[in-house]
């Protein structure tokens, strides 16, 4: 099982990887926070964040090719949300400014989620009284996107050895194929696993 396909470096030894998940959870929130109250008459304060974040990344150890590539392998989301504003006349400002206020918000918590293990974060949100059915439906969430990805990858493996062709059609039918057989597989998985959980008195 792949277990470092989310956060391979959440558990590095840096100045930032030693600081209190709760102050690190923290700090990201109140960031998020700066980033969402900018008004669009102030684009420069958004610059200063993006120095903050570049600091906090340097000091991490985290690898600046890695963190890049988790922010575009999300930046999609970002241009749908900004890309509303293109529906506009002028929208153009907006766009770009909603742009970079996403870009931040996303790159704030890739880093944390980076610089924090997992389970960490959640001690810190059930010590906060956060709602038990959230933190519950997290760990979960976590724990079996790990098996999801494993099973993912068994699947492929088999696809493969049975498959003596190259054609990209056919890459394309193989990889729908096996993303329909995973959300069968993961539905039926998730009723077993909640039939199981009620059984021992999990409500």
């Amino acid at each position: 099982m792949r277990r470092d396909f989310l956060d391979p470096y959440s558990r590095l030894d840096s100045p930032i990887h030693r600081l209190g998940a709760g102050t690190k959870l923290g700090t990201a929130l109140g960031l998020v926070v700066l980033v969402l109250v900018v008004p669009t008459s102030r684009p420069v304060a958004l610059a200063a964040v993006a120095a903050a974040l570049v600091a906090i990344a340097v000091c991490s150890r985290v690898p600046w090719r890695f963190l890049a590539g988790r922010v575009l392998m999300l930046e999609p989301l970002v241009l749908g949300v900004a890309g509303l504003a293109l529906l506009q006349p002028g929208g153009w400002r907006l766009f770009l400014f909603l742009l970079a206020r996403s870009t931040l918000c996303l790159g704030t918590m890739v880093l944390l989620s980076n610089t924090t293990p997992f389970e960490d974060l959640l001690r810190v949100m059930k010590a906060a009284h956060m709602p038990a059915l959230l933190v519950t439906t997290l760990s979960l969430l976590y724990r079996y996107l790990f098996v999801l990805v494993d099973e993912a990858g068994r699947m492929k493996r088999a696809r493969a050895s049975r498959t003596f062709t190259r054609r990209r059609a056919w890459a394309w039918h193989t990889g729908a194929s096996v993303v329909s057989q995973l959300f069968i597989r993961s539905s039926e998985r998730a009723e077993r696993i909640h039939a199981a959980m009620c059984a021992r008195g999990w409500r």
